[in-house]
């Protein structure tokens, strides 16, 4: 029990330095760089594995559903979660990306037809007034140029959302290598072509110390070994255990964004962040009627609960 709750903390430290290394990379990558820099690294640490794995593998591939949630997951939830750190910092960014399972279940609901419970509509109510609170209620930070920020990072968690729902019901006879290295590869495609679209990546810049090192940490680490550790924890562990990172991600997030990129951390976040949490620990609570369709994040696959 030990190893899991230590890989759990381990990740979640992972993925919360994801947010730091997104800001770092900025200057020297951009928005659509620091996309296909992630899913490029990311694939490279994953590719040996597929191919070592190749023979177990039935080839007979969904391929249009692994593009889509590629699209969604990778493409445009991590280039607009890299646009929403040019407005706001890391531990804000972090906080909202927390409210993907709330997405979730309103996306199963709206498009899939998932039956919610009273208690999970309360928590999605419960965690919009968190958003509202992180916000300080200053609605004009969802309009006109003030929305790149917060209202591109609750886009970013509503891909999340979608990228969560279309796994489950296209890609649930898929292996999570496949469906992590593909998506992998279709994000890579999107941030190169973004990339070539607004502002390449200055390669002089690449060969810098930190840039090298936000790289690795954001692809190899946060895209590639994090995705593996999940796996370990929902396998050895429980899919429960597993999604509790949800909950410590922000957390920590917040103490790297205070460490090392000298983010203040206000009353408002921090009671912003319980209220989130609440709402989502409520919306992501599973029904016991049987036979009856929820939203719930607990039965999602585990590459689209988190993909920092």
């Amino acid at each position: 029990m030990f190893r899991l709750y230590a890989a759990l903390i381990s990740l979640s430290m992972i993925w919360g330095l994801s947010f730091v290394f997104m800001k770092w990379l900025l200057p020297s990558a951009g928005v659509w760089g620091i996309v296909f820099l992630r899913c490029l690294a990311g694939s490279a640490v994953l590719l040996p594995v597929l191919w070592w794995k190749r023979r177990e593998i039935d080839w007979k591939l969904p391929w249009k559903a692994l593009i889509v949630v590629g699209i969604f997951n990778c493409g445009i939830a991590w280039g607009l979660i890299s646009l929403s750190e040019t407005a706001i910092n890391s531990t804000t960014a972090s906080i909202l990306n927390a409210t993907t399972p709330i997405w979730t279940g309103l996306i199963g609901f709206i498009i899939f037809s998932y039956v919610l419970t009273g208690r999970q509509w309360l928590g999605i109510f419960v965690g919009f007034i968190g958003i509202l609170v992180l916000m300080d209620f200053q609605f004009g930070q969802l309009f006109g140029k003030e929305f790149i920020g917060i209202g591109t990072m609750l886009i970013a968690s509503i891909s999340y959302g979608m990228a969560g729902q279309l796994t489950k019901r296209y890609l649930a006879g898929t292996g999570v290598l496949v469906i992590t290295v593909f998506t992998l590869l279709t994000g890579a495609v999107i941030g190169f072509i973004g990339m070539m679209l607004t502002e390449p990546v200055r390669p002089a810049a690449l060969l810098e110390p930190l840039t090298i090192f936000s790289v690795i940490g954001l692809g190899c680490f946060g895209s590639g070994i994090g995705q593996l550790i999940y796996f370990y924890i929902n396998k050895k562990g429980s899919p429960e255990l597993a999604s509790t990172v949800t909950y410590l991600i922000p957390a920590s997030a917040m103490v790297w964004g205070y460490v090392l990129l000298d983010e203040k951390i206000t009353p408002n976040i921090i009671i912003g962040l319980l209220i989130i949490f609440t709402g989502v620990y409520m919306s992501s609570k599973k029904s016991n009627k049987p036979g009856s369709r929820t939203g719930s994040h607990n039965t999602l696959p585990a590459e689209v609960q988190q993909a920092n």
